[in-house]
């Protein structure tokens, strides 16, 4: 039986509402920008038709990612699934492969937070205003889970209804010729080049499952924040591509001069400036709101990396620090520095196109793993209660998992450099594990295939 000491346990303290909270939070700076990145590589038809096969793989992959955290409610998600399922090494790698995503995902983030503040601040640099969020909501985090997940809740709802606000403004002003002008400038080949601007409509869901060990009743709330979450997101994701490029065509929510060259992190901006105009009030209202659903994502994603962190830290294939949840606050606080330092570090590359798809590689390896865990546990443990079960047995998770194949194989293709880059990294974080886990501390991990 594996027991966790006291200082290595988190207090149970979320319900439905949070999690819902979470998971859109997650997710909903996906919405504000990076994604219209995707539409210099495949165009309106293009990102489209990327856009509508990976939500078909999200909704089913996370309905079955629900089934493994509603099973086995661990605070390292897919690395507690796999390491039971397919053993302590695959478990490492998908562990690994989170945590490169979570901790490549805030510094795209923060540098758009610092973007958003320097328009309205010219004065202020950038950097400054990005480093200074990774410190103000890694304290926040330090002092509680429960008012981390009430303030993600907050500015969860406002992202939300500013969303629906903008997308209130835009549609009066659709035009289907703004959607079928130059709709696939690149051919086919743009499809698959615009993959990872699609994944970052939905990227970070599965940050749901890291909070399952602080969630109250997990066999059954997990399940419904999941599900309200990807409803909420598929509904905003459309909402927000139709609405935006409708305006005035995909190149105005990308290129922030006719002619320009450069692409610009604010789609939203940008199709309201083509029907407000920038002295508007209106104009000002939304860019400040918006600010709200960059902050949600940057804010949930450092909540939910630190879990990965922590869990490692916790069964000792990272030091033994970062496993120790704070006495008075029981956060792990050491996991979220950890993770800070390294996400600054991302940070000062400037480079927000590229961390964008080495965060989507690291999504698609974990959805890959995690699928295969989901048919793995099926088969050899029919008999592992499963207070939610996954619907459309086995070809929906097979389409999942077929797509998650496809759309890695296409990055690999198209982004041959970010690749290395990526799985240089999984390379050098095994032979780390290899090199300095001991068999006493694998033996350890073994214990999780049986839960309290």
């Amino acid at each position: 039986m594996h027991a966790d000491s006291p200082d290595q346990k988190l207090e149970r303290t979320l319900g439905p509402i949070m999690l819902w909270g979470l998971g859109v939070g997650y997710v909903i700076s996906g919405m504000y920008f990076g994604w219209n990145l995707g539409l210099s590589k495949g165009g309106t038809l293009g990102l489209g038709i990327s856009t509508l096969f990976i939500t078909l793989m999200y909704v089913l992959f996370t309905f079955s990612y629900c089934e493994l955290a509603c099973a086995i409610p661990r605070a390292g998600g897919a690395f507690d699934y796999a390491n039971r399922a397919l053993g302590v090494n695959w478990g490492f790698l998908a562990g690994f492969t989170q945590l490169i995503e979570f901790v490549f995902a805030p510094p795209a983030i923060a540098y758009a937070i610092g973007a958003y503040f320097h328009e309205f601040f010219p004065g202020i640099p950038i950097l400054p205003i990005a480093i200074s969020a990774f410190f103000i909501f890694t304290a926040l985090n330090i002092f509680g889970v429960k008012a981390a997940a009430r303030f993600e809740l907050f500015i969860t709802i406002f992202a939300v209804v500013e969303l629906l606000i903008f997308a209130g403004v835009a549609l009066p002003h659709f035009k289907i010729m703004n959607i079928t002008n130059n709709s696939l400038p690149n051919g086919i080949s743009g499809i698959f080049a615009s993959i990872p601007f699609a994944i970052w409509f939905f990227l970070g869901i599965e940050g749901v499952a890291n909070v399952a060990e602080e969630t109250v009743n997990p066999q059954v709330n997990v399940y419904k924040g999941f599900g309200s979450a990807i409803i909420t997101l598929v509904i905003l994701c459309f909402l927000t591509f139709f609405a935006s490029i409708g305006v005035a065509g995909w190149e105005a929510v990308v290129y922030p001069n006719a002619g320009s060259l450069v692409t610009s992190d604010g789609p939203l901006p940008l199709a309201l400036f083509h029907i407000v105009g920038k002295d508007s009030a209106l104009y000002h209202l939304l860019i400040t709101v918006g600010l709200f659903g960059l902050v949600a994502s940057f804010h949930g994603i450092i909540l939910s990396a630190a879990r990965v962190t922590f869990e490692f830290g916790r069964v000792g294939y990272f030091p033994a620090v970062f496993g120790k949840a704070h006495k008075k606050f029981k956060t792990p606080m050491w996991a979220l520095i950890g993770n800070m330092i390294l996400g600054i570090g991302a940070l000062l590359t400037g480079k927000t196109g590229e961390i964008i798809t080495i965060a989507c590689f690291g999504a698609l390896v974990l959805y890959i793993f995690s699928l295969v865990t989901f048919f793995y546990l099926r088969i050899n443990e029919p008999n592992l209660e499963r207070p939610f079960r996954a619907s459309f047995y086995p070809w929906g998770q097979g389409i999942a998992l077929f797509i998650a194949i496809i759309a890695l194989i296409s990055m690999i293709i198209f982004y041959p450099f970010l690749a290395v880059i990526y799985f240089g990294m999984m390379g050098l974080g095994f032979v780390f594990f290899k090199l300095t886990v001991t068999k006493e501390k694998k033996l350890r991990v073994l214990e999780l295939k049986v839960f309290e």
